[in-house]
């Protein structure tokens, strides 16, 4: 598993455990009482260390490769999901993914940031960084869950939008304002959860929920730590003073009410666990489709609109 920084301390200490265990079956050595002695103090460091975890540490928790992404996500919590591709105007984008299926039973529209796990996947899905065709995609299918009633789930997790000229000759701002506007209109239950980066224009374009939800180690930006600090420092050596100043950390944004919720993740990160991590996120999707079902679309709508509306007025006074 790929050890962050921080964690180096902790991950000495695990190195002297598995050293251990190997002594004990190539020696038949009993040391168990050793090795309970530095598990123990394993979760201490482990517990201490992310009881404080920085905005920049968060950064690099929510940016870890093994961190569960949407496809695993879908795989987890959809029965009998089937993907839908294409934006019916140039192609499809590997970097949203998104399709029917059904979540505890109920049919579902379910529309994802997908980032990759090795090199092969994340160059198919451009690592997460969609172009206009993923959300023109994202709104076909929003238009399409709305038109036939079905419940929106969104599954958030990407640097941003792709910067490429390509990209920009084709209409990326445009696409992404016409995703955040099919948010804003669909009739149908919306609950937006962010699972691991959230980025600039690229994230709030499948973000514009009834209800958001965030993991406990994510982050909500309107741009990257690194793009924040060679903008305003001129040099990406600043990217840990412009985390402290994003305030885009799950608690900062609960407090400033951008989120609803905080789903707490097991010790260490959603990677040290991912099913905990996914059964604990079912599980608030749930808790959040209940709460909003049998709401009129109407209602849906007005209400969606007037929570993102209150946070302008909330930022400007």
């Amino acid at each position: 598993m790929h050890i962050l920084d921080f964690e180096k301390p902790i991950a000495n200490l695990e190195a002297m455990i598995e050293d251990l265990r190997h002594r004990i079956d190539g020696d038949g050595v009993n040391i168990a009482d050793e090795i309970g002695r530095l598990q123990a103090k394993v979760d201490r460091e482990r517990r201490a260390i992310y009881a404080k975890l920085a905005p920049w540490q968060k950064t690099q928790v929510a940016r870890h490769p093994d961190r569960p992404h949407a496809s695993d996500y879908i795989k987890a919590l959809i029965e009998d999901f089937t993907p839908l591709a294409g934006d019916r105007c140039f192609g499809e984008d590997a970097a949203i993914v998104g399709g029917l299926g059904r979540f505890n039973g109920a049919s579902v529209m379910v529309i994802g940031n997908e980032k990759g796990s090795d090199t092969d996947s994340r160059l198919k899905h451009n690592f997460g960084m969609a172009k206009p065709e993923g959300y023109r995609k994202a709104k076909r299918l929003m238009e399409m869950a709305s038109h036939f009633g079905v419940p929106v789930v969104t599954l958030v997790d990407t640097a941003g939008a792709y910067p490429g000229v390509d990209a920009e000759a084709r209409g990326q701002a445009e696409a992404i304002a016409r995703s955040i506007e099919a948010c804003l209109e669909v009739r149908v239950p919306l609950v937006s959860l962010i699972i691991g980066e959230g980025g600039s224009g690229g994230a709030i374009a499948l973000a514009v929920g009834n209800t958001v939800l965030m993991l406990e180690h994510a982050i909500y930006s309107v741009i990257s730590p690194e793009g924040c600090a060679s903008i305003l420092w001129r040099s990406n050596d600043a990217a840990r003073d412009a985390a402290e100043a994003l305030k885009l950390t799950a608690q900062d944004l609960l407090r400033l009410k951008v989120i609803d919720k905080i789903i707490p993740e097991p010790l260490g990160g959603a990677h040290r666990d991912p099913a905990q991590t996914m059964r604990a996120a079912g599980q608030a999707i749930e808790t959040a489709l209940r709460d909003l079902s049998g709401l009129e679309g109407g209602v849906l709508r007005a209400r969606r609109r007037e929570k993102f509306l209150e946070m302008g007025r909330t930022v400007v006074t």
